[in-house]
C-alpha cells in the first residue's frame, strides 16, 4: 500500500510541479495547440502500452506465481518462465514509463524533460533497494541464482515483444 501512495504522490506532485514550473519556463509551449496534440497522442499511446504490459505480465505472474491459497496481489513461487526468462521485473519495466506517459498527456515540458525521468530513476532505485531484497528474503538462493542469470530489464527486441503477449489460459480439468 505504501508503494501505491508513493506512486500517487509522484504523479500528482510531478504534474503539479511541472505545470507550475512550465508557467515560468515554457510559457510559449503551454499555448501551442500543436505541441499539446502531439504530446497527448504520444502519451495516450505510451499509456496504452504501459497498461498492456501491466495486464499481460500481471496475468502471467498470477497464473505462475501462486500455489495454494495466496492473497490476490501476492506470490509464493518464483516465476522464471515466459517474459521472466528475459528480465526479472517486466511489469516494473512497463510501469517505469507511466510517469512519462502522464507527463506527455498533461503536455508539461518540465514534467516530460526533467521530472518524469527523475521519477523513473527513483523507481529503478526503489526496485533495486526494496523489491530485490524482498525477493531475496522470500526466495533465497533461488532468487540470487536467478539474478545472476537474468538482467533486471532487457531491451532485446524478442523481450520487448513478449512484454505485451497474453499468457496462455490456465488449463481446467
Amino acid at each position: 500500500m505504501g508503494r501505491i501512495i508513493i506512486w500517487v504522490i509522484m504523479l500528482i506532485g510531478g504534474g503539479a510541479l511541472g505545470l507550475w514550473l512550465d508557467g515560468r519556463w515554457f510559457r510559449p509551449l503551454l499555448v501551442s495547440p500543436l505541441f499539446h496534440v502531439v504530446t497527448l497522442a504520444t502519451g495516450a499511446l505510451l499509456l496504452r502500452w504501459v497498461m498492456q504490459v501491466s495486464r499481460a505480465t500481471g496475468r502471467l505472474l498470477a497464473r505462475l506465481g501462486r500455489e495454494g491459497e495466496v492473497p490476490r496481489m501476492e506470490t509464493n513461487k518464483l516465476v522464471t518462465d515466459g517474459i521472466y526468462r528475459c528480465m526479472r521485473h517486466p511489469m516494473h519495466f512497463g510501469l517505469l514509463f507511466f510517469p512519462w506517459s502522464v507527463a506527455l498527456i498533461l503536455g508539461s515540458p518540465t514534467f516530460i524533460l526533467i521530472i518524469a525521468p527523475l521519477e523513473m530513476a527513483f523507481m529503478v532505485l526503489m526496485i533495486r533497494l526494496a523489491e530485490e531484497p524482498e525477493a531475496i528474503r522470500k526466495f533465497g538462493d533461488a532468487y540470487r541464482q536467478y539474478q545472476q542469470q537474468v538482467p533486471m530489464f532487457s531491451l532485446r527486441r524478442v523481450c520487448l515483444r513478449q512484454l505485451v503477449e497474453e499468457p496462455p489460459r490456465k488449463e481446467t480439468a
